[in-house]
């Protein structure tokens, strides 16, 4: 098993893309070129960072970091792909995340900030290859590219360090009527099996969740990314953030921060999924 410092080390390189702000309600605001590099240094023992950002007709701008460790807010996949964010959420302490997904030469991240009041405020979308990448961008995401049954495995790391979980996971998505989605989602290990339902509105390029305690909006974005959000969160109530990746017509990704109704981030979890019908 690959410590934390080698899963970050998978992000070696030289990544060029763009921060793209978008609307909650997917509207794209901005879109800045840039350029993300990660340098070892002392024999892996640190990394240097730089972030540069390229506004048209404006001179670069640059911020530099270095690592030798990391703080309890961030865990990372064997495979370089992590999240980091907010470990609380409560009345003085704003909940911000950002989930990262990582395949080869191409990297997908999703920042989503919620406002003092709780409620949805703004998302970046960043969406970055290596320089060597001969890889194009994927297609905007459509709902219908999600019709289907898919499985897979899903890999949760626990913030208090325990060993991994894994369990088996099916999701199916059905179309319920012109404008309704039924999902159908699973999870089953050794010992249990979780089945939750749900119903989408489907109104263009976002999916409304409405039914239960909290409404929760998933943007169907460029790149096959998607973002999965509540409206507003509120304590007293368990809560996760999901960002998606449409890899391939039968291939996604997507990673789930999920936090306890105290307001604790509890775990992270990666769905590794494939379309089998």
């Amino acid at each position: 098993m690959l410590s934390q410092w080698q899963c970050f080390l998978k992000n070696l390189g030289e990544w060029h893309g763009s921060f793209t702000r978008i609307s909650t309600k997917g509207e794209e605001i901005e879109d800045t070129p840039t350029i993300v590099a990660f340098t070892s240094k002392d024999n892996n023992q640190s990394v240097q960072q730089l972030v540069r950002r390229l506004p048209p007709n404006q001179p670069p701008q640059d911020k530099f970091f270095e690592y030798k460790s990391f703080g309890r807010n961030i865990l990372f996949f064997e495979n370089g792909a992590f999240s980091i964010g907010a470990t609380t959420f409560n009345n003085f302490s704003p909940l911000w995340a950002e989930l990262g997904l990582i395949n080869g030469d191409h990297r997908l991240r999703l920042v989503q900030i919620f406002s003092q009041n709780h409620s949805i405020d703004r998302l970046t979308l960043i969406r970055e290859k290596l320089p060597e990448s001969k890889g194009d961008q994927r297609p905007q995401l459509t709902w219908k590219k999600l019709l289907g049954e898919w499985q897979g495995e899903a890999t949760t790391l626990y913030c208090d360090l325990r060993n991994p979980e894994h369990c088996k996971t099916s999701l199916k998505v059905s179309q319920n009527s012109d404008n309704q989605l039924l999902q159908e989602l699973s999870f089953t290990t050794p010992s249990s099996v979780q089945n939750i339902k749900s119903v989408a509105r489907i109104d263009g390029s976002i999916l409304h969740f409405d039914a239960g305690k909290t409404a929760r909006r998933i943007l169907l974005l460029p790149d096959g990314a998607s973002a999965n959000f509540p409206l507003e969160v509120k304590l007293g109530e368990p809560f996760f953030l999901e960002l998606g990746w449409l890899l391939e017509n039968n291939h996604r990704q997507r990673m789930i921060r999920s936090y306890s109704a105290e307001g604790e981030w509890v775990s992270l979890t990666l769905v590794e999924e494939y379309k089998v019908a």
